[in-house]
Formats: C-alpha cells, structure tokens, sequence
C-alpha cells in the first residue's frame, strides 16, 4: 500500500531519491555499501516510497554542514527537479542540523535509515506492546533531532517519517516529549511485567523454548506457520512480522515445546529499535534452543548471517545452543546448493516440504535431548513423577517395590532448572535402557 504525504488536498506519492555516501570509516567497518544500499531500495519500497534514482559519493569524513559535499547537494537537487522528486533518503544516519541545512538547499522532506526502519515498524505494530515501544523508538531518535526537523514536522498527516507518534506530539518542545518518553517507558515497563510472569509460568510449568531468529525476511514467520499452524501475517516484506508470536510446537516424541518468532534481524539496525524492544527480543536469551533461520537463496547470505550473529552477542544470546536452517532450497541454485555448509548444525530446508518440516522437528528434538537418567521416584511423590514427565522423555518406567524407576532423557537447560528437586533421587546403580536408534 503506498503511503502518501498530505501537502495539498491532492495526495501525493514518496518519490525519492536515495542517497549513499561511502567513508573511509565504513570502508574499514568491512560493510559492503552496495549491498546496504540495495537494502535500502527494498526499505523504501516497502514503505510504498517510488524509487527514482540512486545517488553515491565516496569521501573520506561526512561533511558536518551537509552530510554529503556541497556539489553532491547540487547534484541531488538538480536530479530531483528533472525527476519530480519530493524526497531523499539517505543510506546513513543525519544529524539535526544537517536534515535542516539539507531540506533549506533541496526543497525535498529529508529522511535517513533510521527514520525509514522506524517508520516500517510503525506501520507494522499491532500490539500494545509492539506500539509502545515503535512510539518510545521514535521519539528517543527525534529529540536530539527536534530542531532540524522543521518541514518535516509541517508535512505531518502522512508519509514516510511521519507515521507513528503524530503532529500532536512531534510539534511539542523537548519537555513535553520527554515527559511522554517517560510515560511511555513506564507503560513498557508493565507489559515487561507481564511479559516476564509469562516467564515465570513457563518456567513453573517446565516448558522448554525453542526461538526463531535470523535476517528480515528469511522466512521465519512462514517456518513458524508450517510447523505450528499459527495464524501469522506472512508476506514478502522487509519487517512483516513485528510482534513476537509463541506457540505450542509438538516434537515427534510428543513432548511440546514453546516455538517463538522474533523481528527480524537487520545491518545497521538502529541502536534505538534494539533498546526499545530490548524486552522482546530477550526472548531469545530465555530459550534453550536458537533456531537461525537464514535465506539461502540470498546472493548476501554470509553478510546476512554475521549481522544476526553480532546482534545476538549484543543480547548475550552468542553462546545458546543453534541450529542453522538454511531455508528456501527449493528456488536455489545448484551452485548456491552446493556453497552452503554441510555437516552437525546444519540443515538445508524448504519451508513448504513436509519432509524437510520433519526433519526440522527430529533436529530440535535431538538438540535438545541430553543425558540419559534414572530416577528413582518414592510411589507416593506423584508430584516428582508428573514433574518428569513435564521436563523431560520419559524413556521407560519398572517398579521396584514402593518405588518407581524412570528413565529420563533431560537436556542440560532443563536440568539445570530442575535438578535440584530430583538430584537425590538420581540411581546411578540402575541398568540403563538402550537407547532408541
């Protein structure tokens, strides 16, 4: 759907151009420009924005007046005049002073990558929670900003970096919007309440979570259906999935697990979508198991993968056991095929294949099995013999006398949890079963 800027009563379409300007400190980053700036087209378009042209400029430091150099505005403003453009995105993020100096010699609504992404999100929220904290990420990116932001704020109604906290709120000074940026942590702070009791009941209840991360777009939302049935917006978008969803996943051994998506993963992901839904994504850090579902059918599928690794060392969710999906095999290649790592860790899938989709639950069931124990359970202890069959496989049970004999599968998470209430319990003397082939 495009999204529109209401400067007269006649609507009137984003066509931008987008603008790149390469330094020396990012050729030394090892940031592939290109790619970003690809990247970029593909955030703009999915804002509805018509993509007119493609500007770049390589210098060794941003100018402080202009961002990019005094010729290059000259350039950006003679192509937006011969191309009817009403707006340039840049790749990089700007300072105040410089959307300001930038829309006084363009005449064009100034918007950079952070803007754009904040955007996207707000019109993918549809959660209290996920509203919130796209309000919180955006007022936090403009109020060091607020004074060079003058047109931007008088076209308000509509448009890219428009969308989300509203005229009311963005035309107020600094005082006013930190007093909604504190009203509005606080409110987060409730529904982190609520968010960790949901925690704790599936910590009380034994429940084992299984999280789905990876890059925008690699088809988390889509795996997540196939696997759950789960009722989840599924679209070919950068960011159409926002709002975390969990389900109940069912293993082949009949165990269920809690399967959750996540948002997806991007370069350059702005500091303040990471801090506002900090909460959310530290959904990762609580599950056992990290699916990392990766576009194999991507020609930047490497960059990709490092993006979604550094971000998870952000969250201190690096070390968490990880399986690798490489997912949509069925549009690839034979080379790409052939170029993708092999070997324990790896799977190469297609969401739509029902084989494939078993194979995915056999993996995690496998990952997520450990050693191999007996219990031995007083007969009257029913709550301990109920607390086995929550936690872990149940492989076998013999009675002895007034006790009983379980042999468990526990992975080290779960025991972890639950060791605790079962260690004494533990009877190395007894004769382990065979496992299963």
């Amino acid at each position: 759907m495009a999204i529109t800027t209401h400067e007269t009563d006649t609507d009137i379409q984003d066509r931008a151009i987008l603008v790149s300007l390469v330094t020396d400190e990012i050729k030394r980053t090892g940031l592939d420009p290109e790619y970003s700036l690809q990247e970029l087209v593909q955030l703009a378009e999915t804002a509805g924005v018509e993509v007119l042209d493609v500007l770049r400029q390589n210098k060794e430091t941003p100018d402080s007046r202009w961002f990019i150099g005094k010729g290059k505005v000259e350039e950006v403003r003679m192509a937006a005049e011969a191309l009817g453009a009403n707006t340039a995105i840049f790749d990089q993020e700007l300072s105040g002073a410089q959307v300001r100096n930038l829309e006084e010699a363009l005449d064009l609504k100034i918007i950079d990558r952070t803007q754009l992404i904040l955007d996207i999100f707000a019109g993918r929220a549809k959660t209290r929670e996920g509203i919130i904290q796209v309000e919180l990420a955006q007022l936090s990116y403009l109020l060091p900003r607020l004074s060079g932001h003058g047109k931007n704020l008088s076209r308000l109604g509509g448009g890219i970096g428009t969308r989300g906290p509203g005229e009311s709120k963005l035309e107020t000074d600094r005082r006013h919007i930190r007093d909604r940026i504190g009203e509005l942590k606080r409110q987060l702070d409730e529904v982190v309440k609520t968010r960790t009791l949901h925690r704790e009941r599936r910590r009380k209840s034994g429940a084992v979570q299984v999280a789905l991360v990876g890059y925008t777009n690699a088809g988390k939302s889509t795996l997540l259906k196939q696997l759950t049935d789960a009722d989840v917006y599924i679209e070919n978008q950068l960011f159409a999935t926002l709002d975390p969803t969990s389900r109940a996943f069912e293993l082949p051994g009949g165990k269920e697990v809690v399967l959750t998506d996540t948002v997806g993963f991007i370069q350059n992901l702005p500091h303040e979508v990471v801090a506002a839904f900090r909460a959310t994504l530290e959904e990762v850090n609580e599950a056992s198991l990290v699916l990392h579902v990766v576009d194999a059918s991507s020609p930047n599928r490497e960059e990709q993968m490092e993006v979604v690794q550094r971000i998870l060392g952000e969250l201190g969710a690096a070390g968490k056991p990880q399986i690798v999906l490489f997912n949509k095999i069925d549009i690839c290649s034979p080379e790409q095929r052939e170029m993708l790592p092999s070997g324990p860790g790896y799977l190469k899938i297609s969401a739509f294949s029902p084989d494939d989709l078993a194979r995915v639950a056999e993996a995690v069931q496998d990952e997520l099995s450990g050693e191999t124990l007996t219990f031995r359970i007083p007969g009257n202890r029913g709550d301990l013999s109920s607390l086995l069959y929550r936690v872990g496989d149940v492989l076998d049970q013999t009675f002895d006398g007034s006790d009983i004999l379980y042999h468990v599968r526990l992975n080290k998470d779960d025991y972890e949890k639950w060791g605790y209430q079962l260690a004494e319990y533990v009877d190395e003397s007894a004769e382990q079963p065979a496992e299963e082939s």
